[in-house]
């Protein structure tokens, strides 16, 4: 029998009932789990980690940030209180809003479950009202157009140069890509208005995964969206929603189309999928795939061009949230790492929420939108030109791409202590900051706590 050993408590919820429970983070070989018990509903136990790298060397601590200016009193605790709260500990980097709950596929896993009797579109100037409200919550900081599909919308273009009036310089759609791979003038409208970059719906290079996942082939139209965006200069992320036993094979070869898409492909997102929304039944162990194992099998699937010890936790959201590595790709085609700057205290002193936060803002707007002359962070004035770093530098304003994942929480592997450093907040109706996470909650029959509720 292999020896338990407690690493520390935390809180959770039920996913039957949402009451908040206290919750444990346990370990047994090179397995985390995470534990809890309801006294009306009992035990459940659910894999956070599995694998290398180890879980005590991924974790990093972290000096909270709370919200300046709250918009809800603390009365239930978290989760149940979120507006942002007082006792929230990171600002929001990214701030979703939704601009319709429609949608022109029926996927299998949808954060949102969009389509299924979608409200009315909100109105111009009830997005109007969004923007201000997080303007003046949050600052400037990025903002995605989401939905359902946001494409939908004809008015699209007008909305993000709304946003961008408002005040906020980065402006991404998350879209599926049906219609920016089949109406160019309609890619074209969105660059005229100001689209920085377009996170985009990518689950693999067969149309065997796309049916399975989405329920019909489309990695044509991925391509020919990719290829419009391309022709404007809108940056591309694309985005895996990796699903156990269906495209965990998909991790490389997804990879290696990203590079042949430089310039035009800025970065590769990760998601392990998550059981919240819509998805096909209550999740077993075998179900879930974890950061540890997305990280091994890029190293793996990649033949080492991409090795473990490229990539790193993050400094704005909880470190078991999510990874990210960036690369530069030389004439060549070798693939190098940019260079990891680290202190002699890195991994004891605690990173500043709040500048973590800064940072990540700032980097997505210079490497996630189209690609042009930047100065490569990397620089400074510290590395000379000297041999293939002269080729680094310059082929790093086009030729970097940035790998990256997060691991989305459901009712079953919520931590509070992830929820509470959470930097992407998506914009309630009424104005609130709900973490993503929380606001997309359901519990084992699918219903919500936060979205769809005032």
């Amino acid at each position: 029998m292999i020896e338990e050993i407690s690493f520390s408590e935390t809180q959770s919820i039920c996913p039957e009932c949402f009451a908040v429970v206290p919750a444990w983070r346990v370990g047994r070989g090179d397995r985390i789990f995470l534990k809890k018990s309801c006294p009306e509903h009992g035990y459940h136990e659910t894999v956070i980690w599995r694998g290398s790298p180890a879980f005590s060397s991924w974790v990093n601590p972290k000096t909270p940030s709370y919200p300046e200016n709250p918009s809800t009193l603390v009365e239930k605790g978290c989760p149940l209180d979120c507006g942002l709260c007082a006792e929230h500990r990171q600002h929001t980097c990214t701030a979703l809003i939704e601009v319709t709950q429609r949608c022109n596929l029926r996927c299998a896993f949808c954060f949102a479950d969009a389509g299924n009797k979608p409200a009315c579109d909100p109105t111009l100037e009830n997005l109007k009202e969004q923007f201000d409200r997080l303007l003046a919550v949050a600052g400037p900081c990025n903002v995605q157009l989401s939905g359902g599909e946001p494409t939908l919308r004809d008015d699209l273009p007008e909305i993000v140069a709304m946003g961008l009036s408002r005040g906020f310089s980065f402006i991404q759609i998350n879209t599926n890509g049906l219609r920016l791979a089949n109406d160019p003038s309609y890619v074209k409208a969105l660059k005229d208005a100001g689209v920085a970059s377009v996170f985009l719906q990518f689950d693999g290079m067969e149309d065997s995964v796309y049916l399975r996942i989405r329920g019909r082939e489309l990695l044509r139209e991925k391509r020919l969206a990719i290829e419009h965006c391309a022709g404007h200069g809108i940056g591309v992320v694309v985005v895996a929603t990796i699903v156990p036993g269906i495209n965990t094979g998909q991790i490389g070869p997804i990879i290696e189309f990203a590079f042949q898409g430089l310039p035009a492909i800025r970065g590769v997102h990760f998601q392990p999928v998550s059981y919240f929304g819509r998805y096909p039944s209550p999740p077993e162990d075998e179900n879930r795939i974890t950061i540890p194992e997305i990280i091994t099998a890029m190293q793996t699937q990649t033949g080492a061009r991409l090795r473990a010890e490229h990539f790193k936790p993050p400094g704005c959201e909880n470190a078991l949230c999510s990874f990210h590595g960036n690369f530069v790709l030389l004439t060549d085609g070798t693939v190098l790492p940019w260079p990891q700057h680290q202190s002699k205290d890195c991994g004891c002193k605690p990173i500043a929420a709040a500048d973590g936060a800064a940072k990540s803002r700032r980097f997505v707007t210079q490497f996630w939108s189209g690609p042009k002359e930047r100065q490569f962070p990397g620089a400074g004035g510290q590395i000379h030109s000297l041999g293939v770093w002269d080729e680094i530098l310059n082929r790093a304003p086009t030729h970097s791409l940035c790998i990256s994942g997060m691991a989305f929480q459901d009712a079953w592997n919520l931590d509070l202590e992830r929820l509470k450093d959470c930097c992407i907040h998506v914009v309630h109706p009424d104005g609130r900051l709900i973490p993503f996470c929380a606001y997309n909650i359901t519990d084992s029959e699918g219903r919500s706590y936060y979205r769809d509720k005032g």
